[in-house]
């Protein structure tokens, strides 16, 4: 491509796509929801208890919202997949698929349930490989335009590069979440379908309320942060546009740190 035909712009167009994300409700989902719509995708959502705000910001955007409700945690393959073809069937396509729905459990690794182990990998583990699959289904289908056939971003963890303290299960998923990433991509990369993850750094969320509100672990963590703050749901916006875009078709099987220099520490 010469430089006079280079449109940066448009790299990072989303018109007439469609985005399937899930746990969009709030948080991180929320944000990199209204990322893509904002790029011009239309949206569908898995979700659970709380969609509202997320409709209104998507639909105050001109865009079409699609929403299905599903617990995560107890949903069957048949039903994960039947979910991610209901939202192809009503927006017309599938192009962009967000893992993002997650649930920790904190609990001393000696102390730890088989009812929160199982609860804990069925969100974060379980259901997104299901998911990628269905969604792998469609795309595969589907032409390739713009260098890709569909794009899946994993939402991974500093936690799937180090252990933790209390949350085994959530470490275990995260490790398995990074490894899937890799065997995805490798098997799918071929079929110009992209598979990669994002991985936060320490984000002001409800599944780290309990580190940011308590005194000590919250100036613990911030003074290992080189960018001298907690990560906002809003930093993760410009890395899901990024992989969810054209400016991303060289792009497989990467696990992407958004952290504030965490990892480099």
């Amino acid at each position: 491509m010469s430089s006079s035909s280079f449109d940066p712009q448009s790299l990072f167009d989303l018109s007439g796509r469609v985005a399937l994300v899930t746990g969009a409700g709030r948080g991180l989902g929320r944000a990199m929801t209204t990322s893509l719509a904002a790029a011009g995708a239309d949206i569908a959502v898995i979700y659970r208890s709380t969609i509202d705000d997320v409709r209104a910001d998507v639909e105050g955007m001109g865009r079409r919202f699609v929403s299905i409700q599903i617990d995560l945690a107890e949903a069957s393959q048949p039903q994960l997949a039947a979910a991610v073809e209901e939202a192809a069937a009503k927006l017309g396509r599938l192009d962009i698929v967000v893992n993002n729905a997650g649930l920790i459990r904190r609990t001393p690794a000696i102390d730890f349930s088989e009812e929160d182990w199982r609860t804990v990998l069925n969100v974060n583990l379980d259901a997104p490989f299901w998911i990628s699959q269905a969604a792998a289904r469609i795309m595969q289908a589907q032409p390739e335009e713009r260098g890709t056939r569909g794009k899946i971003i994993q939402v991974a963890s500093l936690l799937s590069h180090q252990g933790g303290i209390l949350v085994p299960a959530y470490t275990a998923a995260k490790h398995a979440v990074a490894g899937v990433t890799k065997a995805l991509s490798n098997e799918w990369a071929q079929h110009a379908i992209h598979v990669n993850a994002i991985a936060p750094g320490y984000m002001i969320t409800d599944n780290t309320e309990a580190l940011w509100r308590d005194p000590v672990r919250h100036q613990a963590i911030l003074e290992r942060i080189p960018a001298g703050r907690w990560g906002d749901p809003a930093d993760l916006a410009g890395i899901t546009l990024f992989l969810a875009s054209p400016a991303s078709n060289y792009v497989h099987g990467a696990i992407i740190p958004v952290d504030g220099g965490w990892l480099g520490r």
